[in-house]
C-alpha cells in the first residue's frame, strides 16, 4: 500500500479521492493551511510559499488539487490573475519540494481540458496543441510549473479533468435548477462540444494515475462518449422527465458573464480519452444518459 499526499483534500474532487484511497487501504496525508491536527495533516501555505520538503520524505505520491474556482462569476483582471497565481504557485512549490526528496515521489498534479480551447468538433488527444484563450493559458502554465519535478527525474502525471457530473458539485447541480423549474435549454447554439466525466470515474482515474508506474505526461480524464450541449440538455430532460425548449442566447450570457460565458459555456471540445483507456483502465460511465440516470436515482 502507498503513502499519498494530498492538496486540496477538503475540495469535491479531494474529498472524494481521499475516501477512496483509505478504502483501497492506502495512507492519506492531507495538506493543510493551518496547524496540523495529527500525523495524518501536513500544514504548507502556498500564499507565502511555507512547504518543509522534509515533511513528505517518505511518500510515493502527491495529488496536487489546490487552485481557485474558474466558475465565480465574471472575470476581472484581478480575478483572474488569483486563478493563475493559485494554480502555478502553488504547483511550482510542490513541484520543488518533491524534487529535494531523497525518495522519489510520483507528482499527479491536476489539469485541465481547457487546455484545448474552443475547438468545435475537431477530435483532440494528448499531442494536440494547445488552444487560444485565458484557460489555455492557464493551463499551459500550470502544467509547466511542474518542470521541477519532471527536471530531477520523478514520474508527472497532469490529468486534465472535463465537465465533472456528480449532484454534490461541479456543473451539474446549476443545471438542476433551472430543468427541475421545466425552463431548461440549450446554451448558445447547443452544437458545442461538452466532455464530461462522472465523479466516480474521475476518482477511480486519479487512483489509477497514481498506481499506474508507466502513466506519465498529460492524459485526459474524460468519458468516451463526448456529447453537444443540445445533446446534454435534451439527455437531462429525458432523464428528469422536464421539458427542455427554451434557449438561452449567447448575448445573455456575454452580457452576465462576459468572456468566462465564451470559454465555459459557449466554447468546448471534443476530447478522446484513448490514452487512459490504453493504459488499461475502466470506465463505469461510458454514455451521458445512462451515467444521469444512475447518478441522479
Amino acid at each position: 500500500m502507498a503513502r499519498v499526499a494530498v492538496s486540496g483534500a477538503s475540495g469535491l474532487i479531494g474529498g472524494r479521492l481521499c475516501a477512496a484511497l483509505a478504502a483501497d487501504g492506502h495512507t492519506i496525508v492531507r495538506l493543510v493551511r493551518r496547524a496540523a491536527a495529527g500525523a495524518d495533516e501536513f500544514a504548507w501555505d502556498p500564499a507565502s510559499g511555507r512547504l518543509d520538503p522534509a515533511g513528505l520524505e517518505g511518500i510515493d505520491a502527491l495529488v496536487h488539487l489546490s487552485g481557485e474556482s474558474i466558475a465565480s462569476g465574471r472575470w476581472s483582471p484581478a480575478r483572474k490573475a488569483e486563478i493563475l497565481r493559485s494554480r502555478t504557485s502553488s504547483t511550482r512549490l510542490v513541484a520543488a519540494a518533491l524534487a529535494k526528496l531523497r525518495s522519489r515521489p510520483a507528482l499527479v498534479s491536476a489539469s485541465a481540458i481547457g487546455y484545448y480551447g474552443d475547438r468545435g468538433g475537431e477530435w483532440l488527444d494528448e499531442t494536440s496543441r494547445p488552444g487560444r484563450g485565458f484557460l489555455a493559458e492557464v493551463c499551459v502554465e500550470w502544467e509547466r510549473a511542474c518542470d521541477a519535478a519532471r527536471d530531477a527525474g520523478l514520474r508527472v502525471v497532469n490529468p486534465r479533468i472535463g465537465v465533472v457530473l456528480d449532484p454534490a458539485g461541479g456543473a451539474l447541480p446549476a443545471m438542476l435548477v433551472p430543468f427541475r423549474l421545466g425552463l431548461g435549454g440549450k446554451l448558445g447554439s447547443g452544437a458545442q462540444y461538452v466532455s464530461w466525466i462522472s465523479l466516480d470515474d474521475l476518482v477511480a482515474a486519479f487512483r489509477h494515475c497514481i498506481v499506474s508506474t508507466t502513466l506519465s505526461g498529460p492524459v485526459n480524464l474524460v468519458a468516451p462518449a463526448p456529447v453537444t450541449n443540445a445533446e446534454l440538455t435534451h439527455a437531462l430532460a429525458r432523464v428528469l422527465g422536464r421539458p427542455a425548449f427554451m434557449r438561452v442566447p449567447a448575448s445573455v450570457l456575454r452580457l452576465a458573464l462576459g468572456q468566462a460565458a465564451d470559454e465555459l459555456l459557449l466554447g468546448g471540445a471534443r476530447i478522446s480519452c484513448g490514452k487512459l483507456e490504453r493504459s488499461g483502465f475502466a470506465f463505469r460511465d461510458r454514455e451521458l444518459e445512462a451515467a444521469l440516470r444512475r447518478i441522479l436515482r
